[in-house]
């Protein structure tokens, strides 16, 4: 498969999988995130990036189908949002510990479990393939579980050599980020108060956010023949495919500048 990958930015970050309490209404506990809860986390120093990826309460998974793939999300792990952090070097995290601290004792006020995701330098990889003048209207959040017996090394090229310029060549893609995780380590985000369980069969080893214009060209992509070709190649190296509708992605921080208002 050959396809011209565009401009790659390889910044540091990571992800943060969010469940919110079930003892009050979803929305009363997605509110908060996005209101008194990003206020603690937008100012913590050494930040590039603070984005929200809010996601949709009904969420059955949108990868079709596929041989040998977990595509439907089991209703017991579905996810509500992912704090998606990237930081200004790799150092950065070092920097913001006082205010960490303030977010760790904050998380029972929102969530019922919290999973912290990372890699290391260069596994995170944001593509330039928006065309002048295009926007994202839309968006899917996929997570990706290695099949047993595929080793770190092979799937990780599978995702970068393979399932990236796929997606490129779908000619669609108006915004695509990949992560590729270090091994999941609870002692890296033990927060109090808050679940952290995280079964070795649930765990995932990537993530990808893909980017259109609406709606109507997500739906059309995952119903289109370019996810049939993908699919077959992904079973080889993914036993899960957890594709789930964003309904906002709100920025917070960009370029190190806390935002006087969240974006969209």
């Amino acid at each position: 498969m050959t396809a011209t990958v565009p401009h790659t930015k390889k910044p540091f970050a990571s992800s943060i999988l969010l469940w919110v309490r079930t003892d009050q209404p979803r929305q009363t506990g997605m509110d908060y995130w996005k209101g008194p809860h990003s206020k603690i986390i937008s100012v913590t120093p050494g930040f590039d990036e603070y984005r929200q990826i809010h996601l949709a309460e009904t969420n059955p998974g949108l990868w079709p189908a596929t041989r040998g793939v977990e595509t439907a999300i089991p209703a017991d792990r579905r996810i509500d949002g992912v704090a998606e952090v990237t930081f200004a070097s790799v150092l950065s995290p070092l920097l913001g510990r006082n205010q960490t601290r303030l977010a760790y004792k904050d998380e029972i006020n929102v969530f019922r479990r919290t999973l912290l995701y990372a890699g290391p330098p260069n596994s995170t990889r944001w593509y330039d393939v928006a065309g002048r003048g295009e926007k994202t209207g839309a968006r899917a959040l996929i997570y990706l579980r290695r099949r047993e017996g595929v080793g770190t090394r092979p799937f990780r090229k599978f995702v970068t050599d393979e399932l990236v310029p796929a997606l490129v060549n779908t000619g669609v893609m108006t915004e695509l980020r990949t992560q590729v995780f270090m091994p999941w380590n609870e002692k890296l985000w033990d927060t109090p108060n808050v679940a952290h369980d995280n079964p070795t069969d649930q765990r995932f080893h990537a993530s990808l956010m893909l980017g259109f214009e609406d709606a109507a060209a997500r739906a059309a992509f995952f119903a289109g023949e370019d996810i049939t070709t993908l699919s077959d190649e992904l079973s080889d190296f993914a036993s899960a495919a957890h594709a789930y509708d964003v309904s906002a992605a709100l920025t917070y921080v960009t370029d190190g500048v806390i935002l006087p208002q969240y974006q969209e």
